[in-house]
């Protein structure tokens, strides 16, 4: 009978057997077996049907809330197995998009290993709608993604706002420039990301935005490549402010200058984590101290 409930409570959260359906991965008809199904052993009606519209009888309203209890009690029960399984071992898997490979999970990696020292700790990496997918069917423990994500069963915790800022060489001419605007980037020799990757489009946007025609030189995927080439090049770039951390700019020659314009281009960096995901206390406990140290809105 759990299961059938847990039909059931889907079918109500979702209002629509075809939405429950796709978020239980059957089909409409299997689906309205197990409702009907759950109906028969329990000799009541659980919704009273006006067409297509599905309305919960009183009866029906009663099943729900204690389909709501038994959920909340299978989960308790399953977070002690986990724990009890894991006593004394700390194995994660973080899922990363591939916008925060280079900015936040190298820094994320290192801040849970300085933590975790024995820890056990697995990446999976992909787009942003894959790893919400992954989170979302508990294929990883939680995921950091380049978005804010809005989704029902989920959490989705806002680390850092971050965006773009103009980097150079410290030997450039324009660092004598004394107030910025978009215009100064006009006919300059710049290295961007490649042709179809987020921060491209998202550059390209602005250059349309403000009619700037740059003089393109390279087009690279790694924020390191251009980091060492840019003084080699004596070029500019456009990179995002968590990725410039003072050593790494220092260590390149490297200046980075702050564009009024390039505000435009913020993005949220988020940690997704499934309501129901069975996280060991430790990892939790992590969860909850990154969200809080100053680091992430600071570096």
């Amino acid at each position: 009978m759990l299961d059938l409930l847990e039909a059931f409570a889907t079918v109500v959260e979702h209002t629509s057997l075809n939405q429950a359906a796709k978020r239980l991965n059957i089909s409409q008809p299997a689906l309205s077996r197990q409702v009907s199904r759950l109906e028969e052993e329990l000799n009541v009606e659980l919704f009273a049907r006006h067409g297509k519209r599905l309305e919960l009888t009183r009866v029906g309203q009663m099943t729900y809330d204690f389909a709501l209890d038994i959920r909340s009690r299978q989960l308790s029960f399953m977070k002690s197995i986990t724990a009890y399984k894991t006593e004394g071992q700390t194995n994660v898997t973080i899922g990363a998009s591939l916008t925060t490979l280079q900015t936040t999970l190298p820094l994320f990696v290192s801040m849970f290993k300085e933590q975790y020292p024995d820890a056990q700790l697995k990446a999976v990496t992909g787009k942003t709608h894959e790893i919400v997918s992954y989170v979302r069917d508990k294929k990883v423990d939680f995921g950091i993604v380049g978005d804010a994500i809005r989704e029902q069963g989920l959490v989705s915790i806002p680390l850092l706002s971050d965006h773009l800022m103009l980097v150079l060489p410290s030997s450039h001419e324009l660092t004598q420039v004394k107030h910025w605007t978009m215009s100064h980037l006009n006919g300059v020799p710049m290295l961007l990301f490649s042709n179809g990757t987020w921060y491209r489009k998202l550059i390209d946007d602005l250059f349309r935005r403000y009619r700037i025609m740059p003089d393109i030189r390279m087009e690279i995927d790694s924020f390191e490549a251009i980091g060492r080439l840019l003084f080699t090049c004596e070029a500019t770039a456009l990179l995002p402010k968590s990725y410039l951390r003072p050593e790494w700019l220092r260590d390149n020659n490297l200046i980075a200058v702050h564009l009024k314009e390039l505000e435009q281009t913020e993005r949220v960096t988020s940690l997704v984590y499934a309501e129901q995901a069975m996280l060991t206390e430790s990892v939790r406990k992590f969860i909850a101290e990154a969200v809080i140290r100053s680091e992430w809105l600071s570096y």
